[in-house]
């Protein structure tokens, strides 16, 4: 069972520590999820391992009476972190991918919310107790939120004033809103004829000089 005092390490390390198109995939999500180190990534994955073994385990014996239980429970737990729809067969648990678990996070689920105004902002609110999750502080950005799960900020929090900065700022971004130009295309063709026509209007030109 292992000594109680110490934690047990929540994740493991890649085979092959310097596998470049891993390293690079790495890095994006650690930029578009505001992580702190890889680490989290292995975290998640580690997780996602957990449930996919299971539903494999699953798929197997699901002729048992046993395992068509344990089926509907971790369907419906999918279904409460909101990883999974409603009525989802237990074969498309196994299509999950690492960014479906990084999106349940509690960290991005603020910046969802327009609690913050970007990811690296909604990690500090967390770290810093600046987030209720169902009335209760809870200080850790990886915290898997459940959907029945209401997110705000803390009583005592200084966001909850509407004079805060961050809060006018907030809502002054809401507030703007984004306008599409259209931009048309053109055909390769017609750009290659245009530059074709200035290049001889340009050497024309030089030989009038």
């Amino acid at each position: 069972m292992g000594d109680p005092r110490k934690n047990r390490k929540q994740s493991k390390g890649p085979i092959h520590p310097w596998n470049k198109t891993r390293i690079d995939a790495e890095k994006i999500l650690t930029r578009e999820f505001g992580l702190k180190n890889k680490q989290e990534i292995w975290k998640a994955n580690a997780q996602l391992k957990r449930i996919t073994s299971q539903a494999k385990k699953l798929i197997r014996d699901r002729k048992l009476e046993q395992a068509q239980k344990e089926t509907n429970q971790l369907l419906e737990r999918l279904n409460r972190l909101g990883l999974i729809e409603k009525e989802t067969p237990i074969e498309d648990v196994l299509a999950l991918e690492v960014t479906d678990i990084l999106e349940r996070r509690l960290q991005s689920i603020v910046l969802k919310n327009k609690l913050a105004s970007t990811t690296k902002q909604a990690r500090q609110m967390i770290s810093h107790g600046h987030v209720f999750v169902n009335g209760k502080k809870v200080d850790v950005p990886s915290y898997l939120v459940d959907s029945s799960d209401k997110i705000t900020y803390n009583t005592k929090s200084e966001f909850n004033s509407a004079e805060h900065a961050e809060i006018i700022k907030l809502k002054k971004k809401d507030e703007i809103k984004p306008v599409k130009i259209e931009v048309k295309e053109e055909e390769p063709q017609d750009v290659m004829a245009q530059a074709e026509k200035e290049i001889a209007k340009e050497i024309k030109e030089k030989k009038n000089e």
